[in-house]
């Protein structure tokens, strides 16, 4: 809002951009503001730095007349023209919001005062309707030359060409620019924008190329400096090597001719030539042995074979070997593990050679019992209370007419052998009264046992199936002590049904294990063929 009253010695300039008030107090005093020199000696002996700084270019011996402020201010303002006249000229329009100096805030009335007295909308019309940017070739070139693979790095003929083939590059349309003398004219400022920001983002990229030249320049150099010490070094052990290896092969030579003296006359006595040969074939079969001891007491064939100088030592050495593999074997046994064996043995004396299915049993280990006492009726428990169970295996019984299978436990006690079914005793054969035990060579489970008939009403011999044949004779030759009197028979075994009645067990090989009674009467048994190691 204009101020309508004035003060006196005022006066008021009505400018584009609002009013300003001049007050004409004080005008002719503008040549009495002299900064005399008693005071500029009094700032130049001030303790405080900026004020010693402003007055330390001061002459105080200078006898001119101080200059006045508008003097300073005259001097300034030409230092001032001087550099802008040696610049090139850009013009700024700044615009007043308000007022009121505050921000966010804007006077739409004043502002577009300001545009209208600016003259901005007809100064953006007379640069649209020409061309908006203008720039030297060179100038051009220089800056945006990295947009073009033509022009980068370097190009060699006139910048005129350069900036064509550029624009070229970068799509400029005809109607978008003009090629003057010197100069290149763009017409729309997008189109410069465009390019800007194609420089923009380019310029990442050439900075990033040039890291990447400029640290390969370096690491070439480096692993050139490190290649030519390398190098050095490798020929310097190369030949500190060449010159141990040359000791070496003397060394060797010297060697190989006596060894070839000590193997020429190896069989001679001990001398001078053989001895140091001789040693080397002790102390080479000596280390080769201890590496190749045999590991276990049942290896007899991997202890090497001795030179003549040492078959004596070598068969010493043997010796005492087995005997210290057999002495910690036995210290390591436990009970458990030599009653194993104990039986062990005794299936060997009885099955080893004669019974198929022997060898894949030996790595079987016995078990005290394969039914427990749990597992028995309580009433056979209660008859055969006073005889100590000693093994139990279940069986499958076969009648003596018809050959009907019959699943039974089978109880060795101190006594007897017992065939149980539930809560009966279907047959007792003691131990004295046992004649002999028939078994097959096959790997059938089948097993015989003949018992002497005293008594007319005595049931005959006893024809069973065990699944545990082997473990199943074992203990029972070891309760009984029957060892002898069990045989491995070929062919058939015959049995008895009742005093003056035989019938036999016959035997055969085939595909599938079976049991059956065959046409002429007698049971048929037909076992897998065994398995060779």
């Amino acid at each position: 809002m204009t101020r309508k009253t004035l003060e006196r010695g005022d006066f008021r300039l009505l400018h584009y951009a609002g009013e300003v008030t001049y007050c004409v107090v004080g005008f002719l005093d503008k040549n009495n503001d002299l900064l005399y020199r008693n005071i500029k000696d009094l700032m130049c002996q001030s303790k405080n730095a900026i004020v010693r700084e402003c007055f330390s270019t001061m002459d105080p011996d200078s006898r001119r007349r101080p200059e006045t402020v508008v003097t300073q201010f005259k001097n300034s303002l030409l230092k001032l023209t001087e550099i802008l006249m040696a610049k090139e000229a850009w013009y700024i329009r700044c615009l007043k919001s308000n007022e009121s100096k505050q921000s966010g805030q804007f006077d739409e009335a004043l502002i577009r005062h300001q545009v209208k007295y600016l003259g901005l909308m007809e100064h953006l019309r007379v640069r649209r309707a020409g061309f908006a940017y203008r720039r030297k070739y060179e100038v051009f070139l220089k800056r945006y030359k990295p947009l073009c693979p033509a022009t980068w790095p370097h190009w060699r003929g006139e910048p005129a060409d350069g900036v064509e083939v550029l624009v070229q590059h970068l799509g400029y349309l005809p109607n978008e620019y003009k090629m003057g003398r010197t100069k290149i004219f763009i017409r729309h400022p997008r189109t410069l924008f465009a390019t800007e920001d194609a420089y923009e983002k380019c310029k990442n990229q050439l900075a990033t190329r040039l890291q990447a030249k400029y640290k390969g320049y370096r690491a070439k150099g480096e692993f050139r400096k490190q290649k030519e010490a390398a190098t050095k070094i490798e020929t310097c052990w190369r030949g500190v090597q060449a010159r141990k290896e040359r000791e070496k092969r003397a060394w060797a030579v010297k060697v190989i001719k006596k060894f070839i003296k000590g193997y020429m006359t190896r069989g001679q006595a001990k001398t001078t030539d053989n001895s140091e040969y001789l040693a080397f074939v002790r102390q080479s079969y000596l280390n080769r042995l201890k590496l190749n001891l045999p590991k276990n007491v049942l290896d007899k064939t991997t202890w090497l074979s001795p030179p003549p100088v040492l078959t004596e030592t070598s068969e010493m050495l043997r010796k005492l070997h087995y005997r210290l593999m057999v002495r910690k074997y036995v210290r390591g046994l436990t009970p458990q593990k030599k009653a194993q064996l104990q039986l062990k043995l005794i299936t060997s004396s009885i099955f080893k050679g004669k019974k198929d299915g022997y060898a894949q049993s030996v790595s079987q280990p016995f078990v005290d019992t394969r039914i427990s006492e749990q597992d028995i009726n309580v009433r056979v428990m209660q008859m055969i209370r006073n005889e100590h169970i000693k093994y139990s295996v279940p069986v499958i019984k076969y009648d003596r007419n018809g050959f009907k299978p019959r699943p039974r436990q089978l109880v060795l006690t101190k006594t007897a052998a017992y065939v149980i079914e539930e809560a009966k005793i279907k047959q007792r054969v003691l131990y004295t009264s046992l004649k002999g035990i028939s078994v097959s060579n096959l790997t059938d489970g089948m097993i015989v046992f003949h018992v002497t008939c005293e008594d007319p009403k005595q049931k005959g011999d006893l024809v069973i199936q065990c699944d545990h044949l082997f473990e199943f004779l074992t203990k029972l030759s070891s309760i009984a002590n029957k060892q002898s009197a069990i045989k491995v028979v070929q062919g058939s075994i015959k049995f008895e049904i009742r005093p003056g009645k035989e019938n036999a067990v016959d035997f055969s090989t085939g595909q599938e294990p079976m049991v059956y009674k065959a046409k002429n009467g007698h049971l048929m048994v037909v076992a897998t063929r065994a398995r060779t190691r």
